[in-house]
C-alpha cells in the first residue's frame, strides 16, 4: 500500500511539475504584458510605443516581445518587424484564421485573454503553434505570444 502511494505522488508531482514548466512562458507573457500596460499607463502613448518599437528595448526579450494593435488592428508597435502602421484585421495565419479579429473581440468583451493560430516562427521559418496574451488598455491592445 505504501509503495502504491508513493507512486502516485510521484505520478502527481511529476505532472504538477510538467505542468509548471509548460505554464512558465505563459505566465512571464502576462507578466510582460502587464509590465508594458503600465509603462504606458505611467508614460503616456507616445513614449510607450517608442519604447514598445525598441529592437532593443526593455519590452523585448527574444522570444517573448510586447507587440501592440489598436481596436481596428493596425499595428502599433513591435520590435521585430516593420508592419507597424498596417492594418492586418483581415490577414489570414498559416491556416486561414483571421486570428486578430479574434483578438480585438476577446480584448473588447473579456479586457484580456488568450488566442491560439499559427505563426511563421522567425528561428525555424515554419509556421507553428502560437497562442497570444492579450490586454486591452484605453484604446490599445498589448500582447505578448508564445510558441507552443
Amino acid at each position: 500500500m505504501n509503495r502504491l502511494f508513493a507512486l502516485v505522488a510521484l505520478a502527481i508531482l511529476m505532472t504538477c511539475g510538467s505542468g509548471y514548466a509548460a505554464g512558465d512562458n505563459s505566465g512571464k507573457a502576462v507578466d510582460l504584458a502587464k509590465k508594458a500596460v503600465g509603462f504606458y499607463r505611467a508614460n503616456g502613448m507616445e513614449k510607450a510605443l517608442d519604447e514598445l518599437s525598441n529592437p532593443k528595448g526593455q519590452f523585448n526579450l527574444g522570444e517573448l516581445y510586447i507587440f501592440v494593435y489598436d481596436l481596428k488592428a493596425t499595428m502599433l508597435a513591435h520590435p521585430n518587424n516593420k508592419l507597424i502602421g498596417q492594418n492586418l484585421l483581415d490577414v489570414p495565419d498559416a491556416d486561414g484564421k483571421l486570428f486578430r479579429k479574434e483578438i480585438v473581440a476577446t480584448v473588447t468583451a473579456k479586457g484580456n485573454g488568450w488566442t491560439d493560430y499559427k505563426y511563421k516562427n522567425p528561428k525555424t521559418k515554419e509556421a507553428e503553434a502560437k497562442t497570444t496574451y492579450c490586454e486591452k488598455s484605453d484604446e490599445l491592445i498589448f500582447c505578448c505570444g508564445i510558441y507552443k
